[in-house]
């Protein structure tokens, strides 16, 4: 009788153990499968137009003659062995690198090229007056008034931040944007906050 409860108690203890292990190993594959599904979802990054006065790496695998660094003209082209010239400006760096694709198959077999920004020249902003680092900066996408202030420093002590400037011109034309920092630092006239474009100027009296 003794040697039937202590069987009985041992084989559900190797039972208990059993399943214990079974599930682990269920939720460590789940786990796995979940770190997997995550490694494959695609990254989605900003597409950079490119502009004139842009540096760029033009690196074709195995054809040293294809890969160099060229500098975006004014007239929006860049000069490449073979192809000659060819327009740049106005695409994107991954529309550059389809267009050399297609381009380069006429002279070698199954090109893979590789377009990268080395320098932003075309994409500025300007800012000037009472702020801790002014300068010429790069632009990035979407930024606005108040992020542009936060990356040059921020305002000085006695700058007058009710009477900040956006000059912008366009079409040949030059526009004056008002920024009341005060009022859109507390929540009022957000809409001053606007995107910078390339060219602005900031003036912080």
């Amino acid at each position: 009788m003794k040697n039937t409860k202590h069987w009985a108690f041992t084989l559900a203890v190797l039972t208990l153990f059993l399943l214990s292990c079974f599930t682990v190993s269920i939720a460590s594959n789940e786990s796995a499968s979940a770190e997997e599904k995550l490694k494959e979802k695609p990254v989605f990054e900003f597409p950079y137009i490119i502009g004139t006065m842009d540096v760029l790496e033009i690196q074709v695998w195995e054809e040293p003659n294809f890969s160099r660094q060229v500098l975006v003209r004014p007239d929006g082209k860049i000069t490449l062995p073979l192809i000659g010239d060819i327009q740049a400006a106005g695409i994107s760096t991954k529309g550059l690198q389809s267009l050399l694709t297609k381009k380069l198959k006429t002279y070698t077999k199954n090109p893979e090229v590789t377009v990268i920004l080395v320098e932003s020249n075309s994409k500025k902003f300007y800012i000037i007056g009472k702020i801790k680092r002014p300068g010429t900066y790069p632009l990035s996408p979407d930024m606005t008034v108040l992020q542009a202030l936060a990356v040059t420093g921020g305002l000085e002590e006695w700058a007058d931040k009710d009477s900040i400037r956006i000059i912008r011109r366009s079409g040949g034309k030059e526009s004056v944007i008002l920024f009341d920092y005060n009022k859109v630092m507390s929540g009022e006239n957000l809409e001053q906050n606007i995107l910078l474009e390339p060219g602005d100027t900031i003036i912080v009296p």
